[in-house]
């Protein structure tokens, strides 16, 4: 249940569902990974190369199962939902599952040195062209995790001319998401899983903060 509700979140940002009810597709830069979502979730799919238009080339799975885009679409997922996107019916208990794929899908994990104290500072970022689901998400990872952040909007997209929206989770808030999402051995992307990693082990700096609610 864990990776299928990782897969749901990772489907979510980086995944569509197809007019035809019965095709799901999960886009992936990284070959490596697609292929060890192939194998971690037991997919029969092969793993195919999609062009983006200018060139460049992505790594997918395909998958055929009417069954499973069922359920996709009973919890809230639809096709062409960039903007349409809004609360989804993910149970609190794979929350963190769900948002790992979240982060993995369109998230990012920064860090830098403040310019005064050179301590090493990190946030989390997440970013959607919904306002819908950014409330949704923003509500539900703040009643299951803790936590509190910002909800910024930026300056619309040149080329699409989309708003777009992002939650921004500070160093402090940031480590227990990721503390929560990034567990041993779960399904994630490497690249993201060794980000979460050094960030847990970095400089604590402030032992409280009014971003995160309960002592830890």
């Amino acid at each position: 249940m864990p990776s299928l509700w990782y897969m749901v979140g990772l489907i979510t940002t980086d995944g569509c569902l197809s007019k035809d009810k019965r095709h799901v597709e999960i886009t992936a830069k990284d070959k490596s990974y697609v292929a060890s979502l192939k194998e971690r979730l037991g997919l029969k799919a092969g793993v195919g190369r999609k062009a983006d238009g200018k060139g460049k080339y992505a790594h997918r799975i395909q998958i055929a199962n009417v069954t499973f885009y069922n359920f996709l679409t009973a919890i809230g997922l639809i096709p062409a939902k960039s903007l349409k996107l809004k609360a989804l019916k993910v149970p609190y208990t794979f929350f963190r599952d769900f948002l790992r794929g979240v982060i993995d899908g369109d998230g990012s994990i920064r860090r830098w040195k403040h310019n005064i104290n050179q301590h090493e500072q990190w946030n989390l970022t997440i970013y959607s062209a919904s306002s819908a689901f950014v409330e949704w998400l923003f509500s539900m990872t703040k009643k299951v995790l803790k936590i509190n952040g910002r909800i910024h909007r930026c300056k619309k997209i040149k080329s699409t001319h989309r708003q777009l929206y992002i939650i921004k989770y500070g160093k402090v808030a940031a480590k227990v998401i990721l503390k929560e999402c990034y567990y041993p051995f779960a399904l994630s992307l490497e690249r993201k899983n060794r980000l979460a990693k050094e960030c847990l082990s970095s400089y604590k700096g402030w032992e409280t903060s009014k971003t995160v609610f309960q002592k830890r």
